[in-house]
Order: structure tokens, then C-alpha cells, then sequence
């Protein structure tokens, strides 16, 4: 089962915003887990992921804003 998420473009605003958007909901879903974990290994596990996250929208931020024009994204969950 695939579920289409995002597809169009998107001027790099709307997209930066979009992109955003879905990186924080997966910040917060780690941080959540890191409040209902009691384990120091899934919790340095959670905080890694976070920081990669946070890299990872640091660099598509960047990316964005250096592109003119229409932004194309196309994003799928596949079950």
C-alpha cells in the first residue's frame, strides 16, 4: 500500500515550509519517546536521530533558499 504524501512544486517558500513542517512532527515524535523511555540506550539512540534531523533541515533549508524558481518534491509512504 503506498499513500502519495506530497506532490507538486511548490515555490521555495511553501516547500521550505512544508519540509518543515514534517521534519519537527518527526523531532517531536523522538521526544516524545525520549519522555516514556527509561533506557539510556534508546535514549542516546532518540538524540542522534534528532540531531541528524536537525542537520538534515539545516542542509534542505540551505538548499532551498540557493534554488530560483519552482521547488518539485514528491514524497510516498509505502506500508
Amino acid at each position: 500500500m503506498t499513500i502519495q504524501l506530497i506532490e507538486g512544486n511548490f515555490d521555495a517558500k511553501d516547500a521550505l515550509d512544508i519540509l518543515t513542517k514534517i521534519i519537527h512532527v518527526k523531532i517531536k515524535f523522538q521526544e516524545d519517546k525520549i519522555n516514556k523511555s527509561s533506557s539510556e540506550e534508546d535514549i542516546n539512540m532518540r538524540e542522534t536521530r534528532i540531531k541528524r534531523l536537525q542537520k538534515q533541515l539545516f542542509d534542505m533549508r540551505k538548499h532551498i533558499e540557493s534554488q530560483d524558481g519552482q521547488i518539485s518534491i514528491q514524497s510516498s509512504i509505502t506500508l
